[in-house]
């Protein structure tokens, strides 16, 4: 049997640890032997967890990287800003990579690592876990079996829930492109811009226009009596939708990796502890229309590709539901369905009397959470990581097998959708020549 593949951790955050999490299950696959992450205490937690010892433990990539190569691969979830600075030097000292998305804040940057990964022969893989999820998967193979034709036209859809939108958009650490340097756009669909890149892969976009702006989130939306903070000197709190105290305590088990970060020296917090932090100075207890938010809160994008196929991707934050929809429209077919629901319908033209269309309902019958707020993607972070393992074994690729290059095309879409909508004005796209 060979040996499992060992990785360090660069990056302690709750993305990384989720993947890391594969060698707990597969123990004769992936193996953790490092971790280098700023705070001393998840280093200690990582130390503990995979039984590291001290000279095993880095403050920095850099650190890592200077020391000789100690491991095959980087499993690297640092925050997006961090990815390619982090990256470059792990490269260049010999490691592969699992990469979390975005895997770049701007065109620059993504161009940068394209570049230091050929140059260097190394493999790096974007955690686009929903080309994993078995929804996806299924479709794509229809597609790539051309049951529906020519591609004609890709709609997809993301609606944001309520909660998720609050504690990453408008409270959280991606409310502010100047602080966490991604747009909601990349930092929240970049999973959908591949989405839409892969069904249509060796086919490249070529202009992007796009429009959105934050329609909710600011304070000329807030309640009349509205207060600064929810559990301090809010009248309405009771009454509110977005209340600190309904989402993070009276739900104590969601986003707790976001709202308890500041907790995380604490073995057990008390309900105490943590009414006392929201009421403190965490951006979690502030009123929603009153926070610094400055990302968008829903955003439209239109894709025109080379070979004249149009696609569009509409994220809506705020909504009671969170869900993905897609719907994609062929010269034979087309393919409809919600990833949450795990069911698609394949439909036909049927000319024949009393007829107009026939369809097929593909029901995948998939049980349990299907969405980020837990973890999970669909079912597609444990399959992205063996994915990943069985790319750096050498073995064949799978249908939701991405390279570095196969993901730029996202990317380029969002950084160019983006910049569309500043602008106001139609984007063309383009790669350098020398990529």
């Amino acid at each position: 049997m060979p040996k499992p593949v060992t990785a360090v951790i660069v990056g302690a955050g709750h993305r990384a640890l989720v993947y890391a999490s594969y060698a707990a299950k597969h123990p004769d696959e992936l193996k953790i032997v490092g971790v280098a992450d700023l705070m001393p205490q998840r280093r200690q937690q990582i130390a503990a967890l995979y039984g590291l010892s001290p000279d095993q433990c880095f403050e920095s990539a850099e650190e890592l990287a200077a020391r000789p190569q100690m491991a095959d691969v980087i499993i690297n979830g640092t925050m997006d800003h961090q990815h390619v600075p982090t990256s470059l030097p792990l490269l260049a000292a010999g490691y592969d990579m699992l990469l979390e998305k975005p895997f770049a804040t701007n065109e620059a940057e993504m161009w940068e690592l394209a570049r230091a990964a050929r140059r260097h022969g190394r493999k790096v893989v974007i955690c686009h876990v929903l080309r994993y999820a078995p929804f996806y998967v299924a479709i794509r193979q229809r597609v790539q079996a051309g049951e529906i034709g020519e591609l004609v036209n890709v709609q997809t859809i993301e609606h944001v829930s309520y909660h998720h939108m609050v504690v990453g958009y408008v409270r959280g650490k991606w409310n502010k492109k100047s602080e966490c340097h991604s747009s909601m756009l990349m930092a929240k669909c970049c999973h959908d811009l591949d989405l839409i890149a892969w069904m249509k892969s060796g086919i490249a976009p070529r202009a992007v226009a796009s429009f959105g702006n934050n329609f909710y989130f600011r304070a000329d939306k807030a309640p009349a009596g509205a207060g600064t903070r929810c559990l301090v000197d809010c009248p309405i709190e009771a009454d509110c939708l977005y209340s600190a105290r309904k989402h993070y305590l009276d739900h104590p088990n969601r986003w707790t990796f976001y709202v308890w970060a500041s907790l995380e020296h604490l073995a057990n917090p008390t309900m105490e502890d943590k009414i006392a932090e929201l009421k403190g100075d965490s951006p979690f207890g502030r009123c929603v229309w009153k926070c610094d938010n400055d990302v968008v809160d829903h955003q439209s994008v239109i894709v025109e590709f080379a070979d004249g196929c149009t696609a569009s991707h509409n994220m809506v934050g705020g909504t009671s539901r969170p869900s993905r929809a897609i719907h994609l429209l062929g010269t034979g077919g087309e393919i409809q369905g919600v990833m949450e629901d795990s069911k698609f319908v394949i439909r036909h033209i049927d000319p024949r009397p009393g007829h107009e269309y026939s369809e097929e309902l593909v029901d995948l019958n998939i049980a349990g959470d299907m969405h980020g707020a837990f973890g999970g993607h669909g079912g597609g972070d444990a399959r992205l990581v063996a994915d990943f393992l069985s790319v750096i074994r050498g073995e064949a690729p799978s249908i939701s097998t991405t390279t570095l290059d196969d993901s730029v095309n996202g990317h380029l879409i969002g950084f160019s959708a983006d910049r569309a909508m500043e602008e106001h004005r139609v984007v063309d796209l383009a790669w350098p020549q020398d990529i």
